[in-house]
């Protein structure tokens, strides 16, 4: 009886045990095998030949677009009617509009509106360059006040004879003496060779009654006094120059002549300095 119940509690066990567990094969039979993946084959690189890169051009009926950063540019083709292109002919010359005719039977025409636009914006260009420079050049002239003690105008018939007038003329003074004959003798009569500064005294004046100088010394520039000194022309009181009724140093310390400045008679009567 004990036998009986240990064989039948070993049956059970044994059977629990064979459930429980699997066998080996059983796992051999149920494991599935893993998939093979597709094989992916690389298309060959396309060398960049002028052969090459003449096929990737558009025809004439596509259209290539592109928009974005980075957005490759997309080709589109279109057909006859969908869009609509626009015409030029008004805008365009009548030597032009035959697309059948000669380039050569129009060339004299092109080569002559060639030329007068050419030669039209050289002008202008011309033009344009000379008005930059004269108003750069402008800018460097004198003003109006210089402009103005430039010349002066002086009516001669306000000077008796023998006397001598001061003007102001360019910040200097200016001496215009009215000469009688016998200073004009008395001056003929000196030899230039015997002066200090030798000249005639028919090279410092254009009309023998009319003296024009600058009443400033050659020696440091005082201001002369007229009709004075020792030959009664021009004296010079701060270092004792003698001057003649020509302006010629004849004592003194004075090196020069007094100058003489540009002057003219523009007609009787009227005497303009400068």
């Amino acid at each position: 009886m004990q036998s009986v119940v240990r064989a039948a509690s070993l049956g059970q066990l044994a059977r629990a045990s064979a459930s429980a567990v699997p066998s080996a094969s059983a796992l051999t039979k149920e494991a599935p095998l893993p998939a093979a993946g597709p094989v992916v084959v690389q298309a060959p690189a396309t060398p960049l030949t002028s052969y090459s890169m003449s096929k990737q051009l558009l025809t004439g009926s596509q259209v290539r677009l592109s928009s974005g950063l980075g957005v490759s540019s997309q080709v589109r083709s279109y057909h006859a009617g969908n869009m609509d292109v626009p015409d030029f002919t008004y805008y365009r010359r009548s030597g032009t509009k035959d697309p059948t005719a000669k380039s050569s039977e129009t060339a004299q025409e092109r080569m002559a509106f060639s030329y007068v636009m050419a030669g039209g914006m050289g002008l202008g260009g011309a033009y344009g360059a000379k008005a930059l420079v004269n108003q750069f050049l402008s800018t460097w002239s004198a003003s109006q006040d210089v402009l103005a003690m430039a010349q002066i105008e002086i009516k001669l018939a306000d000077i008796p004879e023998g006397k001598n007038m001061t003007f102001k003329w360019r910040g200097k003074p200016l001496f215009i003496r009215h000469r009688t004959a016998q200073e004009i003798e008395e001056c003929n009569a000196v030899d230039p060779a015997t002066l200090r500064d030798p000249q005639a005294d028919s090279e410092r004046v254009k009309d023998a009654e009319w003296l024009v100088i600058l009443g400033v010394c050659t020696h440091l520039g005082c201001v002369p006094i007229a009709n004075a000194g020792e030959f009664g022309g021009y004296y010079c009181p701060c270092h004792g120059s003698h001057y003649d009724a020509s302006g010629r140093i004849r004592k003194g310390p004075a090196p020069l002549n007094l100058e003489v400045p540009y002057y003219e008679f523009p007609e009787e009567g009227l005497l303009i300095v400068g």
